[in-house]
């Protein structure tokens, strides 16, 4: 298999889960003595997030593109980034990086186009949320792509940044989650909704839905271990 890359810290929790899913299913692939060449570059989620905020690209762009650097330099043969958000400058990444670059958001698009789902919702931070870079893709595709609104698009941003991020998990954060995804079904009648934050599986493994997920960190790692594949 190929040496894999992960930008990872964005947030911490998330890479932790991306570690344990990619390890495990190459593992079930290959054989039970195997265990996949991996390195993680971890950079902090909250640089990122301020970047963002400050609609400083060219900045995430050169934070984001000295983790690459150094993946490269390890060897990696493909590289990630293990969070949504930052694939907001991905396009740019990819032009820059000398190995290719795995993107979440493609990866999530196929999926979707696969199920033959029409409407969606998406959940994620803020950004991912109010920009068009997660999107655009689903809509060159003609795959309608909506997000909550005032209050509930407030309420999800904050309970990310402030909650799941640090790995805290409430019970009444749960419910208004669920409240959320319900709203969107009555307003906008989606198919399913998008975990467009790889902190979300946190808060959504043990919530009852009345539509399916498209859980991108779950679909991503797969993408990720069939590129590794293609090194074999």
């Amino acid at each position: 298999m190929k040496k894999l890359g992960l930008i990872g810290g964005t947030g911490p929790e998330s890479t932790i889960i991306y570690y344990k899913k990619i390890v495990y299913g190459a593992n079930k692939i290959v054989g039970k003595n195997f265990f996949p060449n991996i390195n993680i570059e971890s950079l902090n989620v909250f640089d990122v997030l301020k970047f963002c905020s400050e609609k400083n690209y060219d900045g995430l762009t050169h934070y984001i593109m000295n983790g690459i650097r150094n993946l490269e330099a390890a060897g990696c043969n493909i590289i990630s980034l293990t969070g949504n958000t930052p694939h907001i400058v991905f396009d740019t990444l990819r032009t820059k990086s000398s190995v290719p670059l795995v993107s979440i958001i493609e990866a999530t698009q196929k999926e979707a186009k696969k199920l033959g789902y029409k409407k969606v919702g998406l959940l994620g931070t803020r950004f991912t949320m109010e920009e068009d870079f997660f999107k655009k893709p689903f809509q060159e595709e003609k795959i309608e792509i909506f997000s909550p609104q005032g209050e509930d698009l407030d309420f999800v941003a904050d309970k990310i940044s402030h909650e799941l991020e640090h790995g805290i998990i409430k019970e009444e954060t749960k419910c208004g989650f669920l409240k959320v995804i319900e709203n969107m079904i009555h307003t906008y009648d989606i198919e399913a909704i998008i975990l467009g934050c790889t902190e979300l599986p946190l808060i959504f493994d043990s919530m009852n839905l009345t539509i399916p997920c498209l859980d991108t960190l779950e679909i991503h790692a797969n993408a990720l271990i069939s590129a590794m594949e293609l090194g074999n």
